[in-house]
């Protein structure tokens, strides 16, 4: 089965290719500004499907296609992707101490017909210094990351602990895939 990554993630890819996968990378371009009072889970669904959307429109109505979000949300407040450092910084402190949730919104498309469902993962963040802060922003990309960190990178000494999938904190949550795959009849290793 041919698969396309609407995505331009490199975890997400990285993430495929962890389970034997390697699909096709095409990314969109897709609006991924919060509108007003719009939900969390609306807005993971509307630029997942929009992603999606965006690729499929270019002839792979016969290909598996998957395209996806992450946000992060403290308090049923979404935090998205920094704009700066200086917005990073803030956000990093807005998490300090704090359990936050991350949700990740995936979109199948196949044959005309599209799966859309998230996962959504506890992560508890322990206390962090100004200069804990500073020393993370000076060594980490974290400009395309939704509340600017990584678990698998240097903040994983921020994480006492999650409550769900690991996998969703980095971006994709692999078992929901495989699962969402297997309920629609496919088979991702033909």
């Amino acid at each position: 089965m041919k698969i396309v990554l609407a995505s331009a993630s490199p975890r997400r890819q990285e993430l495929l290719k962890l389970i034997g996968l390697n699909p096709e990378i095409i990314i969109p371009h897709v609006d991924e500004i919060i509108r007003p009072g719009e939900a969390p889970t609306v807005f993971l669904e509307r630029v997942a499907v929009a992603k999606g959307i965006e690729v499929y429109r270019k002839k792979y109505y016969s290909h598996l296609l998957i395209s996806a979000d992450t946000v992060v949300l403290l308090n049923n407040s979404l935090i998205g992707k920094p704009a700066d450092r200086t917005d990073a910084f803030r956000m990093l402190r807005l998490l300090s101490g704090q359990r936050h949730e991350v949700l990740t919104g995936i979109s199948l498309m196949y044959q005309g017909e599209t799966r859309f469902e998230i996962s959504r993962t506890a992560v508890y963040f322990k206390e962090l210094t100004e200069s804990e802060i500073d020393f993370y922003l000076d060594h980490e990309d974290y400009l395309d990351k939704a509340g600017a960190y990584a678990i698998q990178g240097r903040a994983a000494i921020f994480v006492e602990r999650i409550d769900g999938c690991f996998f969703n904190v980095m971006g994709f949550p692999l078992n929901l895939f495989y699962r969402m795959a297997e309920d629609r009849g496919l088979n991702l290793y033909d």
